[in-house]
């Protein structure tokens, strides 16, 4: 009986214990907690304490100590460290960051024993890539035109050089197909000097014998800096080129018949252009060229949707097609990269055309008296390139008698006065026969096989009115009512060449595509 009074005493006791939150033996749990954690306890607080020992012992330390480290650097490795202890499922990185190799640093300075100070260089980064590839293209059974942009630097004031390597497939019915072919790379830089940044290069690669005619391969160039850029380096880059499926060689490609007869390899295309007079520009080539012609338009930016609605009727009859190379501007190039445009057209239709013709779109060649343009071509076959003399026009003198009427008027139609200063080179355009063409330029081609001429002033010219494409409200902006004028110190003389052949042109559209872009604007 006593027993069990005193139990029920204790069981009393025990919510009074947990209420009031004391108790002794709540106490003793703390108390061994602490003395079974105390060696933890004492390195945490040992670190602790040598870490902030050592943030202070380097505020005081001189700039020149041979620790390269500093408080920030402390604090970066410190934050660094806590990220990746407290954060383990952030692993994604910004998509438009680069990471970048950083070399060995090198001692700011060393005190060499003949008493001078040798001095060390850190390079960080890359100012140009060594090669940018666009295109490559097979010329022949055993000859290649690689086309890319490279360092301008590195061409001009070092001497990279390239290795052409084709790689054949597997073909285990002919050795000869099996062997790896290797052969100098022979550079071209086509573009006079006028690169920027990059500058254009046109590597040829030709083999002694043919590669990869049955079952095809890999054409691989292999970029050398020799030194270029940094004497201590000599990098090389491997360039895939040109990769050739099974049977997709054809050498009937370069012994038959071109397609064209002509065919136009435009400029870089950039800028707010004026629909209106690339419909114009549009009409009167494909009426001067004729049915066997094409137009191949290269957009740098200047395509927008209504010169788009201009290009379509003429792309869908096969006149015109229209490449979209608004990537190169990522690379800083000469004038949105023409010399590297017009290398590619020259390469990608070399065997597809007779003649090839290099303008621009606010250029117009024409053919004098009743020549055609077919006569004036065969006159000039003995020539693989011939110039093109031109006539500068006013782009903005227009006639009086148009007053009111120049808005339904075309360009070319109404702009008729011709600047006629004497002791200035003008530029000239140009035509070749592209198959005995290595590389081009914009105004002749200094890469070539055969003979070119520049006697051609009477049988073919070009009528230029400079800046018209890219100004998009009317051009006129003096009547003049006069067979010759001075304006702006420069002399004129009234020129009707071209606006007596507008009413044919405008003819030729209407036959050919209707009236499709009678609401064409400026």
């Amino acid at each position: 009986m006593v027993k069990d009074i005193r139990d029920q005493k204790d069981h009393n006791r025990e919510p009074n214990v947990g209420v009031g939150g004391g108790g002794g033996s709540e106490k003793k749990v703390l108390v061994g907690l602490i003395w079974n954690c105390a060696v933890e306890l004492k390195f945490l607080l040992t670190a602790l304490l040598l870490l902030c020992s050592l943030a202070t012992i380097l505020q005081f330390l001189p700039s020149t100590f041979p620790l390269s480290l500093s408080p920030s650097s402390l604090r970066s490795c410190l934050s660094a460290t806590a990220t990746g202890t407290t954060s383990t499922t952030e692993t994604t990185k910004p998509t438009n960051t680069t990471e970048t190799m950083i070399p060995p640093r090198v001692p700011d300075q060393i005190l060499l024993p003949n008493g001078a100070l040798k001095r060390g260089f850190v390079p960080y980064g890359t100012a140009a890539y060594s090669f940018i590839l666009m295109s490559a293209y097979r010329g022949g059974p055993n000859t290649f035109a690689v086309i890319g942009l490279s360092s301008k630097p590195l061409h001009v004031f070092g001497k990279p050089n390239y290795t052409c390597i084709y790689h054949p497939n597997n073909n285990n019915n002919n050795n000869n197909e099996s062997i790896i072919h290797v052969s100098p790379g022979v550079k071209i830089l086509p573009d006079w000097g006028y690169g920027r940044v990059y500058t254009v290069v046109v590597i040829n690669c030709t083999f002694e014998s043919p590669v990869g005619v049955e079952n095809g391969g890999r054409l691989v160039v292999e970029a050398v800096t020799n030194g270029g850029g940094d004497r201590d380096l000599n990098l090389t880059d491997t360039v895939e080129a040109l990769v050739e499926p099974p049977g997709s060689v054809d050498l009937t490609l370069f012994a038959s018949q071109p397609r064209y007869e002509y065919l136009y390899c435009g400029s870089s295309l950039y800028g707010d252009l004026n629909p209106q007079r690339v419909r114009e520009w549009l009409a009167y080539h494909v009426r001067l060229f004729g049915g066997r012609a094409h137009f191949v338009i290269h957009d740098a930016g200047g395509v927008h949707p209504e010169v788009m609605e201009v290009l379509r009727p003429w792309m869908e009859l096969g006149y015109v097609s229209l490449q979209d190379i608004r990537e190169q501007e990522r690379f800083d190039g000469y004038y949105h990269n023409q010399f590297l445009i017009v290398n590619d057209c020259l390469h990608r239709f070399r065997f597809f055309t007779r003649w090839m013709f290099f303008f621009d779109v606010d250029e117009y060649v024409y053919v004098p008296g009743r020549s055609s343009l077919r006569s004036v071509m065969d006159s000039l076959r003995e020539y693989s390139q011939f110039t093109i003399e031109q006539m500068p026009m006013s782009n903005q003198l227009c006639l009086t008698e148009d007053a009111g009427k120049t808005p339904k008027k075309w360009g070319f139609e109404k702009l008729v006065y011709r600047d006629v200063k004497r002791g200035i080179r003008r530029d000239r355009k140009y035509a070749v026969q592209p198959r005995d063409i290595f590389a081009t330029g914009v105004h002749m081609s200094q890469n070539m096989q055969g003979k070119t001429t520049h006697k051609t002033d009477k049988r073919i010219k070009y009528f230029h009115y400079h800046g018209t494409i890219a100004w998009r409200r009317e051009p006129c902006r003096q009547l003049i009512n006069d067979t010759q004028i001075t304006f702006q110190d420069t002399p004129y003389v009234l020129d009707t060449t071209m606006r007596s052949v507008a009413p044919l042109v405008k003819r030729f559209e209407q036959n050919t595509i209707g009236q499709r872009l009678r609401t064409t604007r400026q």
